[in-house]
């Protein structure tokens, strides 16, 4: 019996790139790229299935020529978290856990979804509401990252964690500001973490999370995981070591799409 829903929340109207889950990324759309992985990853453990959310039914239409069942959620939902509740309430049975798989990241790899749920079935990361992935930049990465933030200021979140893998603070700003850097090998770690939009949630945490009001700090930033945080739910980071972490950030804006295909050109 399924008990892991894999939700790919993917939303026709989004105010800064309209239409981008149907976007071609060569020669797919990128709803297809992100539908692949969340196919692979369902593959790898038992009792997992995958669910488009949407609001448009071009998408919810197309999610099923791809062969991943999907349902429409209402237009007027204010995020990804809430698309995803809406969506997974629609299933026949509810599942333990849900996994948010944001439909603008096609470049997550399989393993980081495994590695998830395996941490929320487990319970690896004790007493997690939400798990959600990082990845520690090199200063080489940090470099690129902050070049890329210089025309994309609100693509790419990193994040602080606290000694217990706490997430402490998230940030369209690159957190924490670094006073001295010791940079003399561009391959050392850095101090940063790249935050992946990438979410499992225990369903009575998801629950919990979609009945909140939004906060000031969510509004200011536009993250929604900040309005966790500030609301005290336990959210706890798997660390995922990768020397290309760029590449798992989303598609938020024409030049994202242009940088993924371009990735996608150079690994194929």
């Amino acid at each position: 019996m399924v008990d892991t829903v894999i939700c790919i929340p993917a939303r026709y109207g989004s105010t800064r790139f309209p239409g981008k889950p149907l976007i071609d990324i060569n020669g797919q759309s990128l709803l297809s790229h992100v539908c692949d992985v969340a196919k692979k990853a369902s593959q790898l453990l038992p009792n997992v299935t995958c669910l488009v959310a949407t609001d448009d039914e071009r998408i919810r239409h197309h999610a099923m020529e791809l062969g991943v069942h999907a349902v429409m959620t209402s237009p007027d939902i204010p995020c990804g978290t809430d698309r995803v509740f809406q969506a997974v309430s629609q299933y026949p049975t509810t599942p333990k856990w849900v996994i948010n798989l944001q439909g603008d990241a096609p470049l997550i790899p399989v393993s980081m979804i495994q590695q998830v749920i395996e941490a929320l079935r487990d319970n690896s990361l004790e007493h997690s509401d939400i798990v959600s992935p990082v990845v520690p930049l090199t200063w080489q990465s940090l470099d690129e990252l902050v070049e890329h933030k210089l025309e994309n200021p609100f693509s790419g979140t990193t994040a602080i964690i606290g000694p217990d893998s706490r997430f402490l603070w998230f940030s369209k700003n690159i957190i924490p500001a670094i006073r001295k850097r010791d940079d003399s090998n561009p391959e050392d770690l850095s101090p940063i973490f790249q935050h992946v939009g990438l979410y499992g949630f225990r369903m009575e945490a998801l629950e919990k999370v979609v009945s909140m009001p939004s906060t000031k700090y969510e509004n200011l930033e536009g993250l929604e995981q900040l309005r966790w945080l500030e609301n005290g739910i336990a959210m706890r980071a798997l660390i995922y070591p990768s020397k290309e972490a760029g590449v798992f950030a989303g598609v938020d804006t024409p030049g994202d799409a242009e940088r993924v295909r371009q990735l996608l050109t150079n690994n194929t």
